[in-house]
């Protein structure tokens, strides 16, 4: 998915979002998902020349001119797209939301989703959903996120998920084969070390955000779910990364850093310049986002893989935002018309997928563009895998993504501070997310 770097921020775990503007969003439609069921409209919706409210997020304004422009161009109905600065969205949301001023439709980091669902922001989509031929081949990972007590509100808007890439260049000059990328953690270590070793002015096997608690999300989540291990309970309350695979995946990055493989810059990343080295050809290996794999290829002959674990397997985060009808929407059937279309093969291959963004369906994984480049069907049939996964919490962003997040001081506790506070630190993130 190309969401072609217009801002290093843009990545959907990386966000730093108002709490309070959550809390408000909440009360203003009461405790628990209680939006109205989206209005029949014929499985397709209604198509009468309505025009609708679209409110998404800058990071993802490519994908979704796109889209606006495809339906516009194409349907009775016109969409009226609004794109929101990053750092404002979930306070404009939250305050519309408080004064029942939202949008027919509006995007979320998926991430967040279940904060919205649960607070009552969208319609139930439930009935509209299962109408559709192919219901049962779009994402999981952000239908499970979208669903509160049974019931689904949210359908995918656009997909990003992590994969580990290599600089074929670099594998190259250092012996290494540079159609093979890294299919278990000891041989990730073993080829970042390799990539090290060749001593070139300003490049380093790996690099991560230290200081990024989203950014690790991201990426150190798929290694120990590669590992069939959870990261959280069922429920999003508990946290299990104190677990042996937990471990594993700390020490090696740990083993990485203690041997000077990592970029010394990583210690102090918190995510705004985090892709950056990759793509400037100073990197050898690191998990990454897969939407930017069309602007890697412009600087570095790049290698795709899933995200391995300790000992094989593989896994991916899948991020991006979700979408559904608000609230506050007169224009149910309407927006269901756009929300169908979305989800058909027209806009998926002939819009995404032909401008190099992840499908959203798995049984186009392999369409006619993604064909053209074997790594980008390798991205789509990871991201419909059974071991991706979007990870579910009310309380994940202050848990996890903020900034100082007990997260954050659990990773840098690990790999840089040679503390052993493991226990300690699982229990804080615990704290938050019982709260």
């Amino acid at each position: 998915m190309s969401i072609r770097s217009r801002s290093r921020r843009r990545h959907s775990v990386i966000a730093v979002v108002a709490v309070a503007a959550v809390s408000l969003a909440a009360c203003s439609s009461g405790s628990g998902a209680k939006g109205g069921t989206v209005a029949q409209g014929g499985i397709n919706g209604t198509d009468d020349g309505t025009t609708l409210t679209l409110w998404t997020r800058a990071p993802l304004e490519f994908q979704a001119n796109l889209l606006v422009k495809a339906y516009n161009s194409s349907h009775k109905n016109q969409v009226k797209l609004t794109i929101v600065p990053n750092d404002d969205y979930v306070s404009k949301v939250g305050a519309a939301a408080g004064s029942g001023g939202l949008p027919d439709l509006f995007a979320s980091d998926i991430v967040y989703a279940p904060n919205w669902v649960k607070a009552g922001l969208w319609q139930d989509l439930t009935g509209q959903i299962g109408k559709l031929p192919f219901a049962g081949s779009i994402n999981k990972g952000h239908l499970a996120a979208g669903t509160y007590q049974g019931k689904e509100y949210v359908l995918p808007f656009v997909l990003d998920l992590s994969v580990m890439m290599w600089n074929k260049t670099l594998y190259k000059a250092a012996g290494l084969d540079p159609n093979k990328g890294p299919t278990t953690l000891a041989e990730f270590v073993q080829q970042a070390k390799a990539i090290a070793a060749l001593h070139k002015p300003g490049v380093y096997g790996t690099y991560f955000g230290g200081n990024c608690g989203g950014c690790n999300v991201f990426t150190w989540f798929p290694m120990i779910w590669a590992a069939g291990k959870d990261v959280l309970s069922p429920d999003g309350t508990q946290s299990m990364l104190d677990s042996d695979t937990a471990k594993q995946v700390y020490g090696d990055w740990k083993q990485l850093w203690n041997a000077g493989a990592v970029d010394p810059a990583s210690k102090d990343e918190t995510g705004a310049t985090w892709v950056g080295p990759f793509q400037q050809g100073k990197i050898g290996v690191m998990p990454y986002p897969a939407s930017l794999l069309a602007t890697v290829n412009k600087t570095v002959d790049a290698g795709v893989a899933p995200i391995p674990g300790p000992d094989g397997g593989e896994s991916t985060f899948v991020g991006g935002d979700g979408i559904g009808v608000s609230k506050d929407s007169k224009h149910e059937a309407e927006a269901w018309n756009f929300l169908a279309w979305l989800m058909s093969d027209d806009a998926q291959v002939n819009v995404l997928a032909a401008n190099d963004s992840i499908v959203s369906r798995s049984d186009l994984a392999n369409n006619k563009y993604a064909a053209k480049d074997p790594r980008v069907v390798t991205i789509n049939q990871v991201a419909a895998s059974a071991d991706s996964k979007t990870p579910i919490a009310i309380n994940f962003q202050q848990a996890f993504n903020a900034a100082g997040s007990p997260w954050v001081t659990l990773l840098r506790d690990q790999v840089f501070n040679g503390k052993d506070n493991l226990t300690q630190d699982n229990s804080a993130i615990n704290s938050v997310l019982g709260q």
